[in-house]
């Protein structure tokens, strides 16, 4: 009785999953570029998320991220956590493993607001301090799939060892994203 209670809460976890859409989406700041691809972001359940984010004169991180969306009222927020890989032009290459979450707010048919933050202490990274990650900006569709925005993104990698900090992105960005 117990194992079927069990497997049929993760069976409505999972079950909404197989519903949701993918999206791709890329940002450009003036000294940094984001890339990101996300299965099941919009909707409720289950989320999987990468980025690949890049400067030129800070080094690169790539993400990969599992979360798990509620409907909170008028918002859809998002508790999990993600695994990031981190090259820094100033130090050593590492790893972070961040937890956070963020919030999306549909206001009509077009336009949504949204806002994450993802944190990884010392002792949950290697070769940096810290590891932050904050984005917030607005979503405009265009036409179904394709939507353009505007945001403010900040990646810090916390020196370490003597090393300094390499702020991957610390500005604001235009992007394009579809979701089918």
């Amino acid at each position: 009785m117990k194992k079927s209670i069990l497997f049929g809460l993760m069976g409505a976890l999972l079950l909404p999953a197989a519903a949701n859409a993918i999206s791709i989406s890329g940002q450009a700041g003036e000294e940094y570029t984001n890339i990101g691809v996300g299965f099941g972001t919009e909707t409720t359940g289950l989320a999987l998320s990468g980025n690949w984010a890049h400067n030129d004169d800070h080094g690169d991180i790539a993400g990969l991220g599992l979360g798990l969306n509620v409907p909170l009222g008028p918002f859809l927020a998002t508790v999990g956590g993600k695994g990031v890989y981190l090259s820094p032009n100033y130090g050593d290459d590492g790893y972070a493993a961040a937890v956070g979450g963020g919030l999306q707010w549909k206001i009509g048919d077009r336009l949504q607001l949204f806002g994450e933050y993802y944190y990884s202490p010392d002792s949950l990274s290697s070769g940096v301090q810290d590891y932050e990650e904050a984005n917030a900006g607005g979503r405009f569709m265009l036409l179904r799939p394709l939507s353009v925005e505007a945001g403010y993104r900040y990646i810090n990698l916390a020196g370490k060892d003597g090393n300094r900090d390499s702020a991957v992105a610390d500005g604001p960005y235009v992007g394009v994203s579809a979701s089918f």
